[in-house]
């Protein structure tokens, strides 16, 4: 018999934990059986809860080192241990290049690459300390492997970061795994901000393979998946959560049948 998922008695992390995608992954790790503490800047509307428990929310800003080894040391004197960690803090608006300065696009990359690689560093020095050692995943995006005008920062710091999960998945081996979640587009409240109105999120939906958007608690499947003890074997990989990607352009403007 296979390995489960179940992460009964570990400790994980998820940054921007309190919504959207983040609060997918915290979900599908309360239902692993995991304690799971959320951060993020301002705490959630409401608990994070599944399976009939909450998630611990504690506030951080991840760009901020002394922040972040504060509560990592918190966490670790409180709980004995880190065993996971999910990079998900991120974003970023829609914003041409030219539309304004670099200093500007610096700090779109700051969230989204120096961050992840700030927090990972305050998790790696428990987590080398620890029986069993730990798990780092990383959320990427598709962005960052092919142009992504409006969000080229954005993209850039994706693309950057699996980069970095694979560095670190060979620096760290053997105690900590380093793995990296490339996401596609996902439904989450804030859809609508990128996607329009719900007719818009269907029309970009049918441009899936899949016929969907992915779903916060698909990405926290994938996520448990990647922390568990069924994935022992698997450091600096990236998993394509994208529900087959996009259909190419030339054979809509060819007008090649999709088959069945």
């Amino acid at each position: 018999m296979g390995r489960a998922c179940g992460l009964e008695g570990r400790v994980a992390v998820v940054t921007g934990g309190t919504r959207g995608v983040g609060a997918g992954i915290a979900r599908a790790f309360l239902r692993a059986g995991a304690q799971v503490v959320v951060c993020a800047r301002r705490p959630p509307a409401e608990p994070v809860a599944a399976a009939g428990r909450a998630a611990r929310f504690l506030p951080v800003d991840v760009r901020r080192p002394e922040a972040v080894a504060g509560m990592f040391g918190r966490i670790a004197e409180e709980a004995g241990r880190v065993d996971v960690l999910v990079n998900n803090a991120g974003g970023t608006p829609y914003r041409p290049l030219g539309a304004t300065d670099a200093a500007v696009h610096a700090r779109i990359v700051e969230l989204n690459l120096m961050a992840p690689l700030t927090v990972s560093l305050a998790a790696h020095r428990i987590m080398r300390e620890q029986p069993g050692g730990g798990s780092v995943l990383m959320i990427g995006s598709v962005s960052g492997a092919r142009p992504s005008p409006g969000t080229a920062a954005y993209g850039a710091a994706k693309a950057g970061l699996e980069h970095l999960a694979r560095s670190m998945a060979v620096e760290w081996a053997p105690a900590v795994r380093v793995n990296t979640l490339v996401l596609g587009m996902v439904r989450t409240e804030s859809a609508h901000l990128h996607y329009g109105d719900e007719d818009g999120v269907a029309a970009v939906a049918r441009t899936v393979p899949a016929g969907r958007l992915a779903e916060p608690d698909d990405v926290g499947g994938a996520a448990v998946f990647l922390a568990s003890d069924r994935a022992a074997y698997i450091t600096g990989a990236s998993l394509l959560v994208h529900g087959g990607g996009e259909r190419p352009a030339f054979l809509d403007a060819a007008n090649v049948d999709r088959g069945s």
